[in-house]
């Protein structure tokens, strides 16, 4: 009975220290209704950035199915905040090489990716901050994309 003990503690204890060890302010995944990204439907978050000294790298978590129909896209980006004034930002990703071969992590019929939007970036100042990203495809909806999401990690000291 003591050694179950001891497995689930030290079970909770490797738990807690993953937990500490991940980074991410903010890691979201909204679902995109029927698999169908409208143009009207971007995804938002927001997040509270308490250490402008420090560097961030921001992700677009991305899903999409197997009927996805293009090897890449394209996303217009909104970072909005204490002193910045909105500059919308047009760009490209690709999602699979020029043989059809997905880029991204498979699972079944699902393909997951976390496209960099910035690097290493400074937020001006300390402050609540909102990103938004918008599918900026011909298509509209875009279809078979899963589910799509905002990931903000303080960037590893290099």
């Amino acid at each position: 009975m003591k050694a179950k003990n001891y497995f689930f503690i030290s079970f909770l204890i490797i738990i807690g220290l993953q937990a500490c060890n991940d980074k991410a302010l903010i890691d979201t995944f909204d679902h995109i209704p029927n698999e169908n990204w409208t143009y009207i439907k971007p995804i938002k978050a927001t997040v509270n950035i308490t250490d402008s000294k420090k560097k961030y790298n921001i992700y677009v978590n991305f899903r999409h199915t197997a009927d996805y129909k293009y090897s890449n896209i394209w996303l217009r980006f909104h970072l909005i905040g204490p002193q910045l004034k909105d500059e919308p930002l047009r760009q490209e990703f690709q999602l699979a090489l020029p043989d059809g071969e997905w880029l991204g992590n498979g699972s079944g019929n699902l393909y997951s990716y976390q496209l960099i939007y910035k690097e290493n970036y400074k937020f001006p100042t300390n402050g609540k901050y909102t990103i938004i990203v918008e599918q900026n495809m011909r298509d509209n909806p875009l279809k078979a994309v899963s589910d799509a999401g905002i990931r903000v990690v303080v960037a590893d000291k290099k």
